[in-house]
């Protein structure tokens, strides 16, 4: 039987965007427990101050929260615990190649979904924003924003 295809969005790391420059993005499976996944179903998921590292040729991501589910039992897991993420070996080595070879690339997880069934997790390989770069991309937003209104305020 066929399973449906469909993205359920379970978190976005909006902070991301506003401290970061995202240079590109891509998808990573993520290895979680039964109890793990239960939450998220319930929205039980915090990526404001996730981020990622390597550890014996391998890609986790550290300090995304997981609440507990409520109805489980010993089988929770702590929440901060690092997860690791499902990558092809190809794409972990160009990954730990841009992330070690180039100074200030970082990788980011910048939202969390369901794709089907399984869950899935969006990593942007960032650059640090400076102050002026977060305040001209506010005053980007801000007048972009006025624009729109002065339209709709028209038509």
């Amino acid at each position: 039987m066929a399973e449906k295809q469909g993205i359920k969005q379970i978190a976005a790391n909006r902070q991301a965007r506003h401290e970061y420059f995202v240079e590109e993005s891509m998808e990573a499976g993520i290895e979680l427990f039964g109890t793990e996944v239960k939450s998220l179903r319930n929205g039980g998921l915090n990526l404001k101050d996730s981020w990622c590292s390597f550890e014996k040729g391998e890609l986790f991501v550290r300090q995304m929260h997981i609440s507990p589910y409520e109805k489980g039992n010993i089988f929770n897991r702590d929440p901060l615990r690092p997860k690791k993420l499902l990558l092809h070996r190809k794409e972990l080595n160009r990954l730990y190649g841009l992330v070690k070879q180039q100074q200030g690339l970082t990788l980011i997880p910048l939202q969390a979904y369901f794709k089907g069934s399984r869950v899935k997790i969006e990593l942007g390989i960032c650059r640090g924003k400076k102050l002026y770069d977060k305040r001209a991309d506010a005053a980007k937003r801000d007048a972009q924003r006025d624009i729109e209104r002065a339209m709709r305020g028209r038509g």
